[in-house]
């Protein structure tokens, strides 16, 4: 049997620990079986380890191969640019995989530093990582449980758990046994590790610390739970694998027929295999996603979403699954009394009155009924209590009302009567349990006078009751009577008049609806899941559009009996999860992932941070969530606001079809410098371009415009777009053909302006293959920016940069007999300059008159 199910008697029995509490020798003997009240750390990659990791890629290999063969060929400028390339790209990966590892951290920093025990006979404090199981400790309102336990002794004790169970409401505690397994959030006799106590007294006996509470586990899981890799990163990851076989394959030809065909050196042929594996080989591409991101972090930061793992921007854009935590997500985290009933109808808070005498009861009973604090901005005690002594501020602040009665004598609420009550100098005034407070009342107020309650009006109490719960809200009862004694007692609460109901709910934030409505339009399934009960979170979740007619609402109870299969077959069907434990949370993310869905978690409580961490994105709550939750998460929202998320996700949008765009660009210009070279090589002619060509085309011609390309602005319109499935390849069909037309025909003129150079000379026909090329790149970054026309988009003033940039750096080596050694360029005539910005433009014009003709079919 777990703690919960078992007496506080059995544990003591169980452990030889009584009243005396711990002696020293049990002390030690505890530590060493249980262990310490301390959370294990989870072991992270050195940064050596990870700038190692950096040159496991196929593509680094082959450019590491091709800089050994240039060096061995006495190419060593070609040698120092590869290396120099490869190395910025480690160290850029270096730093942004380098993050501080603090999930394990927060989890520590949960405990409080200091506990109340009772030891050997007397009341000691200690630090809280030296409690241990066994220890009795004491605690009041205002401390963080530090271990779990058995409650031994509950004085109107109600402890908030919210960041363990996601259930916003203060838990009342009792002390008896609960025959049947339950989950966190039910197990009333029981307190845990985190959570903080809002009212009371009380003590308990500790059955679990360190990595075996239920904080621990928490951590354990997160331990467990590695982060899933990014839809980009898969991509690019089957992109380069397949990439670098076609490199390899198509090098190992070009080696064969230097070798056996054209009887070049071996040495040569190496160099002609090396040059088309830097040009094929898109260099820049890393750097290139990498700023990307970066220019994209830098942007929603100022939105208000705060990416720690730069992929996360490009996951939100291909999210299909939203799974909120309800509590300080969608809601508010906060009680609030919404609407009353008294005088036989319902009437909204804002309608009170002082001059109504059954209204000026109910704003008495809010303020002396109530164990609450408010001062200033700090607010202490339940929240319901908080909800209604608000209520009653509000409402002075408003009226400049003055209270008249003077609280006197208290009963405290208990978990047995379900009631609490107050007395003053002339009334009695108390709350509970709507049906239990009615069996006390035999009176009723209606419109200031006291009437019998006839069993129609108790009949007609319960149904608005009935109808406020179904409604998701919570209900309390008011009652009072006229009392004179100076002595209080449980006998005195009956013969009561019920005055009245007031209705509370922890509110939906304004902007959840709408946010939730333009997750519906992008195509994306938001779900709820809550630890509080299933009527709540269903009556939210269908007010804020998440629940529709014919949709499921599942308990975690109901979870734990399904199997994946069963889980998996209701799994569309279901919109809300309720009563949840941590670990449910990841099952339900990890189902999802199953089915192929990319899957966001928003949280901001402990229990959210193993499912956090287990989803693609995991988006926690920068204002209301707990550190554990920051740290787990790939993005932080600094306004709490659920709305940021579907800005985000556009933003995302917008990102992969910049870096897609980027990465177009880079491969069509990539596969026009490949044809050339195996065009000059089938033909056995010299080859097109030395590798310092290549090189300067990859850090300049490439850079600039791809990193312009990935700055575009992107549109709102893209959320009207169904997000890409995880499989979807960044390569399909339409894209390969894309490339491959416009890859040919850059191809086609810059081997015409080749073979216009080769009537001179081998210098000439490779500085004009190099200038064409060249250019004709950097005219291609303005076709890339999109699908459409140039007209129908508006400027990039960084395409622009880049072009002027390129262009001025591109003819500079042209022109200048200052670098025509170092590029191996000829002595170009202004005629063969004039045929070069020739042969580069018609390129870009045909791609143009391409993209205006299917433009206006689409």
């Amino acid at each position: 049997m777990e703690a919960y199910q078992k007496s506080f008697g059995d544990i003591q029995n169980e452990l030889g620990v009584f009243n005396q509490g711990l002696n020293k020798s049990q002390i030690d003997k505890y530590k060493h079986l249980f262990g310490k009240n301390e959370i294990i750390e989870e072991k992270h990659e050195s940064t050596l380890i990870i700038f190692v990791n950096q040159f496991k890629d196929l593509l680094v290999i082959i450019l590491i191969v091709a800089g050994i063969i240039s060096a061995i060929s006495g190419e060593f400028e070609s040698t120092i640019v590869i290396l120099i390339v490869i190395t910025l790209n480690a160290l850029l990966g270096t730093f942004q995989t380098v993050k501080a590892q603090k999930s394990i951290d927060s989890l520590k920093k949960l405990s409080i530093p200091k506990v109340k025990v009772i030891r050997e006979g007397k009341v000691q404090e200690i630090n809280s990582n030296e409690l241990v199981v066994g220890d009795i400790v004491n605690i009041e309102a205002g401390d963080v449980i530090a271990g779990d336990g058995r409650l031994k002794e509950a004085v109107n004790l109600q402890i908030n758990e919210s960041a363990l169970t996601g259930e916003s409401n203060s838990v009342e505690k009792q002390l008896l046994p609960i025959d049947k397994k339950c989950t966190i959030g039910d197990m009333n006799n029981m307190v845990f590790s985190g959570s903080l106590v809002t009212n009371g007294t009380g003590q308990y006996i500790v059955t679990a610390v360190g990595m075996k509470s239920e904080l621990g586990k928490i951590a354990g899981m997160l331990n467990e739970t590695k982060q899933r890799k990014t839809p980009l990163q898969r991509t690019l990851d089957e992109f380069s694998v397949k990439l670098s076989i076609g490199i390899i394959a198509i090098c190992i030809i070009v080696l064969f027929m230097s070798v056996f065909i054209a009887k070049e050196h071996i040495l040569d042929s190496l160099m002609v295999a090396v040059a088309l594996a830097v040009a094929a080989i898109p260099e820049a591409l890393g750097s290139i996603v990498t700023i990307v991101l970066s220019i994209s972090t830098q942007k929603m930061a100022k939105e208000n979403a705060i990416i720690k793992n730069l992929n996360a921007v490009e996951s939100l854009g291909c999210v299909s699954v939203i799974c909120s935590d309800k509590t300080g997500t969608l809601t508010q985290n906060k009680m609030s009394a919404i609407d009353i009933y008294t005088n036989r109808r319902v009437i909204s808070v804002n309608d009170l009155d002082h001059h109504e005498y059954s209204h000026n009861v109910l704003l008495k009973t809010f303020s002396l009924c109530n164990n609450a604090a408010v001062n200033e901005n700090h607010q202490v005690g339940d929240p319901t209590e908080l909800a209604l002594l608000n209520l009653y501020h509000d409402y002075t602040l408003k009226y400049s009302y003055k209270l008249s009665a003077l609280r006197q004598l208290e009963l405290p609420f208990d978990s047995t009567r379900k009631l609490m009550s107050i007395s003053s100098k002339n009334h009695l005034y108390t709350k509970g349990a709507p049906d239990v407070l009615l069996k006390r009342c035999n009176r009723i107020l209606i419109d200031g006078y006291k009437e019998i309650l006839s069993e129609y009006e108790r009949k007609r109490i319960l149904h608005q009751n009935e109808k406020f719960a179904r409604d998701g809200l919570r209900v309390i009862g008011i009652a009072y009577k006229e009392f004179y004694r100076n002595t209080l007692d449980i006998n005195d609460e009956k013969d009561l008049v019920f005055v009245g109901l007031v209705s509370l709910i922890d509110p939906p934030r304004k902007e959840s609806k709408e946010a939730v409505k333009n997750c519906l339009i992008a195509g994306i399934k938001p779900i709820m899941i809550t630890g509080d009960h299933v009527v709540t979170a269903c009556s939210i979740a269908k007010n804020i559009g998440i629940y529709h007619d014919g949709d499921l609402c599942l308990e975690g109870i109901q979870l734990e009996k399904m199997s994946n299969q069963e889980l998996a077959d209701i799994l569309p069907k279901v919109s809300v999860y309720a009563r949840v434990a941590p670990e449910h949370k990841i099952r339900i993310v990890k189902a999802w992932q199953d089915q192929g869905q990319i899957v966001a978690m928003t949280g901001d409580g402990v229990n959210d941070a193993p499912a956090l961490k287990q989803s693609d994105i995991g988006v926690a709550m920068g204002v209301t969530g707990s550190e554990v939750s920051k740290d787990a998460a790939s993005m932080i929202l600094t306004d709490d606001n659920f709305a940021t998320i579907v800005q985000a996700i556009i933003t995302g949008r917008n990102v992969y079809t910049n870096i897609k765009n980027s990465i177009i660009y880079l491969l069509s210009g990539n596969l026009a410098a490949i044809i050339c070279v195996l065009i000059t090589s089938f033909l056995i002619l010299p080859t097109p371009f030395l590798p310092v060509h290549l090189l300067f085309i990859n850090l300049i011609t490439d850079s600039l415009p791809a990193i312009a390309i990935g700055m575009e602005q992107g549109s709102d319109e893209i959320l009207r777009q169904k997000p890409r499935g995880m499989n979807d390849s960044l390569l399909n069909k339409e894209t390969l053909l894309q490339i491959g037309f416009e890859g040919l025909i850059i191809c086609v003129f810059t081997m015409l302006a080749y073979f216009v150079g080769l009537k001179v000379n081998e210098l000439f026909a490779s500085s004009m293959a190099f200038g064409t090329l060249c250019l004709a790149r950097l005219l291609h970054g303005f076709n890339c920016r999109s699908n459409l026309p140039l007209y129908k988009i508006p400027l990039n003033f960084y395409s622009i940069g880049a072009f002027v940039i390129g262009t001025v750096l591109l003819t500079w080596i042209l022109i200048s007999p200052n670098f025509h050694t170092f590029f191996s360029i000829g002595e170009l005539s202004l005629r063969h300059l004039a045929m070069i910005f020739v042969f580069a433009t018609i390129p870009s014009i045909v791609i143009q008159l391409y993209k205006m003709i299917t433009s206006k079919h689409n």
